[in-house]
């Protein structure tokens, strides 16, 4: 089957109501110039397209190239994921024959839209932030622990196929080369990046086991760049992180690696260095525990207590109810106090008029919030600010 080309795929976007068949209820997306939001890819182009009903957004894949056995795998992955309530994960719905270019009908993938970035721009852009890089790193290794206690693999883990949404949670998009259970037997229809893959990968490397040494390589990058924020200078490229396929082949001549000793000191960089170290010995981390892709969450230095409004919270005040210095309030006993007052929230809660910061992990596991008012006075928000604010 000849494909069609993508600016082919963007005039039938246009007419989106004519030319797709159940999809026509979707209407796409327009940019600052009247044109269909896109993003190309090597083999695709995505279109941001929006249920003017719900008001829900989604990302219409369409093919610009063939792919033996697509449309059976996506039905496999379509039923694995049905059942994963994960934000790491987005659903995706595949469909033959559903988009008519030129009068030929051609397959789709539906997928939830992700807002936000790719890693690899956030890292372009956050690189000399030594905090928002251990954060990072923690958030994909708690990421990188949930993957593996699955019974499927993404195929090609790489910053560009992974989003990092407005709240830093981080999501897997490109489900091209995932394997699932009932795949099992079957030839991988790629070998990965060649600056994420293990060098001796091949398509009959097709298991859960296939991003184990992706899943380190990043790992120990983004913990590498936290510690010095120069390694990413001297070694990274736009499209990759510190190491390159070339230094897979033979790690005794890699400068990246021996550029890594100085930084040794750091527990938890020698943890992931070790797991780095085992998945090249034996193409994936079997052999190791996947807690050890358990980092502890990275503290950035409280604001000075003059720079803070409010007044101290008090064991008293949290018996009591007090909720009116919510978020605004530090003390050594900070962090723990507000924990214990930020149980009782609910439903909406309004930061009061005249506060300038909001603390470390102030509505850290507020579940029962819904909604916060920031006002335009707020000039600092802290680490972990919202974590679990579902």
């Amino acid at each position: 089957m000849q494909y069609p080309l993508i600016s082919e795929y963007v005039a039938a976007i246009r007419d989106a109501k004519e030319n797709l068949d159940k999809l026509a209820y979707l209407e796409p997306v327009l940019d600052n110039h009247g044109e269909p939001c896109r993003s190309n890819g090597d083999f695709a182009v995505v279109f941001k397209m929006k249920d003017p009903k719900t008001g829900r957004n989604y990302a219409l894949k369409c093919f610009t190239d063939e792919q033996e056995g697509r449309g059976e795998a996506y039905r496999q992955i379509t039923e694995e994921l049905a059942s994963v309530d994960s934000t790491y994960i987005t659903a995706v719905k595949y469909l033959e024959q559903e988009l008519s270019v030129n009068d030929e009908a051609f397959p789709v993938l539906l997928m939830d839209w992700v807002d936000g970035e790719t890693m690899e721009t956030y890292i372009a852009d956050h690189y000399a932030d030594s905090h928002a890089m251990a954060m990072l790193c923690y958030r994909f290794c708690e990421m990188a622990a949930w993957l593996r206690a699955q019974s499927f693999a993404h195929g090609d883990i790489k910053p560009d196929n992974i989003m990092v949404r407005p709240d830093s949670t981080l999501t897997l998009v490109d489900y091209d080369g995932m394997y699932v259970a009932t795949m099992k037997g079957k030839k991988s229809p790629t070998i990965g990046t060649k600056d994420f893959a293990h060098p001796l990968r091949t398509v009959d490397d097709f298991d859960e086991t296939i991003d184990d040494f992706a899943l380190a390589v990043i790992a120990l990058s983004l913990k590498a760049i936290s510690l010095d924020p120069s390694l990413y200078t001297t070694y990274g490229t736009s499209d990759r992180l510190l190491f390159a396929a070339s230094d897979f082949l033979d790690l005794s001549k890699s400068k990246v690696l021996a550029a890594l000793q100085s930084l040794l000191a750091d527990e938890e960089l020698k943890t992931l260095l070790s797991m780095f170290l085992m998945a090249s010995a034996k193409k994936s981390l079997s052999m190791c525990s996947f807690s050890l892709f358990g980092l502890k969450v990275p503290h950035c230095e409280q604001p000075k207590e003059e720079e803070v409004l409010g007044t101290e919270v008090t064991e008293e005040d949290i018996k009591n109810g007090i909720r009116d210095e919510r978020g605004v309030t530090y003390s050594k006993d900070g962090e723990r106090l507000l924990k214990a007052l930020g149980r009782a929230l609910s439903g909406h809660y309004m930061i009061k008029e005249g506060t300038k910061v909001i603390c470390n992990e102030a509505f850290s596991n507020c579940r029962s919030l819904t909604s916060i008012n920031i006002p335009d006075c707020v000039t600092s928000i802290g680490n972990s600010a919202f974590y679990e604010c579902i």
